[in-house]
């Protein structure tokens, strides 16, 4: 009997398919007769001896069907949405990165794409029992009588008996296999009550929730002081989402570090939030990732990677500490998690918080331009008050030496207020923005000084870990016996403070205090961080010596001495906002002194008292430092009242580095408007053993960048063994 037309026998179709791969654009190939896809599909294609996963991202075109590779197979359907579609398109095209990279940022998980089967437990079967049993067997029978399904492991634990009774009665059909859904995730519940908001954070939440209730795009900046409630203003917009029953994503730059805020939340909702991080393991990863999908995770808070996970119907992005650095992305496809952000709202006709205590100029200029609203807090809440900050004139109070340390770090007013803390039974902060031991270490014999082999950096001494290290490329030794340079032993010493240093100094000065150091290199996970706050307010920690992951957020209701060690620190180099994010470091390590009842203190040791930062902290004067730091800005047309992007040519040797700069210069645009800097050597020339230079482009606001960069860098051929990386909107000037 012949068969009938049907769709198995038509002529197949083609389809362009995106890679999760750094590659140019989409690839074309064939649909199978009978294989139904559609944008958004996962499929499963050949590429070169290989297959790989890609999404179909729309119709081929120019290329007849019958001359293109056919897809193998559709893994999963519709699981990139039209919404996750145009967001990859929209961020691949503002970075000039790749689609494909981009891509592969929200496929980070394709193991999730396939369900997960639960493994398989065993229960008591309904087959009645033999007349004879040995008594092992008749025991854990016994025990599995009461019908539920249990792991073969506790199965036999719990009955006390071996493995091999387990799989006796199995093999008899006297258990059986049966395998449960994942259990889904507690959903927490926005008629929890919260607590008693202020007249001042009340008007804030009220208007938060009403761009909820609008379903439409808004950018609101809630900008408060230190301790003033903005975390609670704005669950109460989270609230708002989950009422309507859409999903949530709360951004924060150090989730790892974020233990507090989630003990906050699950108090307000009564179950905990959906977490998404680099430290979370693979089995959690595939999971979250499909209840995000599914819509069963209904508020999700992570770092900068959680936006490109596949909300079904997200309602609310909220960005905390939406000034940090941390939100941009430096590696692959370099992007400002913030300003994406901002896009991923827009694209989804949604609102969306940026929070702050001291927000970001970005924020602020589109705050004055009208693109985005603004609430304030400018009190603390409850009896709280903001602490008093002084200046500390080293040139006038220089460190006096320690005795079996020699160079001390802590001026005489930071050691009395330091002993004044301590004696009232409070504790005290001290603040160095440098993680290990020493920043430098050199030979006395020589001067020479010891430096990483692939980086133009020098390594670091960890003394508590027992090596050097490179804070760039990771590269670790162990601090040399013999000077490589003149041979001299045991002629090496450290040069300058690190946290450890600070810690020492401390041991020596105030044995009796019960210590702790709070740094990125130190911290194994969010576990061992949650230990540590939990100490802190358990009052069993006298004194925190912390880098700038002290100033990510924390309440510790006890600490009312902060003592910034070097104020100085973050303003040299000359980095475009060297003033800014010193000023908002600063500000916030300061907020967290006082935040309870007994009043705060800080104390900031500078050379510069002053430059203009240094003034505006004493004061608390921030709008003064932003009225000087804008007209600056304004004047040298730098953002956000202007545009920058950054070319980094990198290559193994210098010469080609050189050759490739020289090439792209040659070809630079000549536009009137437009001002190129460079080539120059990169801040940090070598990186991982790669030469680097580097080009600045700068262009008015009214001009955007990517159109140039991307004519300007299609006129050259770089060889294979060059690479080349834009930077939009650079934060980072290494």
């Amino acid at each position: 009997m012949p068969e009938s037309p049907t769709t198995e026998t038509a002529a197949p179709h083609a389809v362009a398919v995106l890679l999760p791969l750094p590659l140019a654009g989409t690839y074309d190939y064939a649909v199978p007769a009978g294989l139904a896809v559609a944008p958004g599909d996962v499929v499963r294609v050949p590429l070169g001896r290989r297959e790989s996963l890609g999404v179909v991202w729309g119709a081929a075109e120019g290329i007849a069907a019958a001359r293109l590779k056919p897809i193998a197979e559709v893994v999963a359907t519709g699981a990139v949405g039209e919404l996750a579609r145009r967001f990859v398109d929209w961020v691949a095209g503002y970075t000039l990165a790749p689609p494909g990279a981009v891509l592969r940022m929200a496929l980070s998980v394709p193991a999730a794409l396939v369900p997960e089967v639960p493994p398989p437990l065993l229960r008591r079967s309904a087959e009645p029992l033999p007349e004879k049993l040995t008594a092992a067997r008749r025991k854990l029978l016994d025990y599995a009588a009461d019908g539920f399904a249990r792991p073969a492991g506790e199965l036999a634990r719990e009955a006390g008996v071996g493995a091999g009774v387990v799989k006796g009665l199995l093999d008899l059909g006297l258990l059986e296999q049966v395998r449960l859904p994942p259990r889904p995730p507690r959903q927490p519940d926005p008629e929890t009550p919260g607590p008693t908001l202020s007249p001042a954070q009340g008007e804030a939440a009220a208007a938060l929730v009403a761009a909820v209730e609008a379903r439409a795009f808004s950018a609101t900046l809630l900008d408060g002081v230190t301790g003033s409630g903005k975390t609670e203003v704005y669950l109460e917009a989270v609230a708002a989402a989950l009422r309507q029953g859409r999903q949530v994503l709360v951004l924060l730059p150090e989730i790892a570090l974020s233990a507090q805020w989630l003990a906050r939340f699950a108090q307000r909702f009564g179950a905990p939030p959906a977490v998404w991080h680099s430290e979370i393991g693979g089995l959690l990863r595939r999971r979250t990732w499909r209840q995000v999908a599914a819509g069963e995770a209904r508020v999700v808070v992570g770092a900068r990677s959680a936006l490109f996970l596949p909300y079904r119907d997200l309602g609310l992005i909220v960005v905390d500490e939406e000034h940090e650095a941390a939100f941009k992305q430096e590696d692959g496809v370099i992007y400002h998690a913030r300003d994406m952000a901002v896009v991923r709202a827009h694209l989804g006709q949604i609102p969306i918080a940026l929070v702050s205590a001291t927000p970001s100029l970005e924020t602020l200029a589109n705050v004055e331009a009208g693109r985005y609203g603004a609430l304030h807090l400018p009190e603390r809440h409850g009896a709280a008050t903001l602490p008093a900050t002084s200046l500390v004139d080293l040139r006038r109070h220089p460190p006096p030496r320690v005795a079996g340390l020699g160079q001390s770090w802590l001026s005489p007013p930071l050691r009395t207020a330091l002993a004044e803390t301590l004696a009232a039974g409070e504790q005290a902060l001290l603040f160095l923005n440098r993680r290990g031991y020493a920043p430098l270490t050199l030979c006395r014999a020589c001067g020479h000084r010891l430096q990483c082999p692939n980086c133009t950096a020098w390594l670091v001494e960890h003394r508590l870990q027992g090596r050097l290290q490179c804070h760039h490329c990771g590269y670790t030794a162990r601090l040399p016996r013999t000077c490589p340079a003149c041979a001299a032993e045991e002629s090496f010493a450290p040069c300058g403070p690190g946290v450890e240093r600070l810690a020492e100094e401390l041991t020596a000065l105030f044995p009796q205090a019960r210590q702790a150091v709070l740094s990125s290199d130190l911290i194994a996970g969010p576990s061992q961080a949650q230990a540590l706050v939990e100490a802190m307010e358990r009052r069993e920690i006298d004194l925190l010596v912390g880098t700038q992951i002290v100033a990510k957020g924390h309440h510790f209701p006890h600490l009312t001495l902060v003592g910034v060690v070097d104020g100085d620190l973050g303003l040299v180099g000359g980095d475009l906002r060297a003033g800014e994010r010193t000023f908002q470091l600063l500000s916030q390590v300061a907020g967290r002194a006082g935040r309870a009842e007994a009043p705060g203190r800080v104390l900031i040791q500078t050379s510069d008292p002053g430059h203009p930062v240094m003034r505006a902290l004493a004061a608390q004067d921030r709008a003064a430092f932003l009225a000087a730091e804008r007209a600056t800005r304004q004047a040298g047309g730098w953002p956000p009242y202007g545009r920058l992007a950054a070319i980094i040519v990198a290559a193994p040797d210098a010469g080609r580095a050189d050759e490739a700069a020289r090439a792209l210069s040659r070809a630079a645009p000549r536009e009137r408007a437009v001002t190129i800097l460079g080539p120059a050597p990169a801040p940090l020339a070598i990186l991982r053993g790669w030469h680097r230079r580097r080009f600045l482009v700068k262009t008015p606001k009214d001009l955007l960048p990517q159109p140039l960069l991307r004519g300007w860098l299609a006129k050259v051929k770089l060889p294979a063994a060059v690479r080349l990386q834009v930077d939009v909107d650079p934060y980072s000037f290494l």
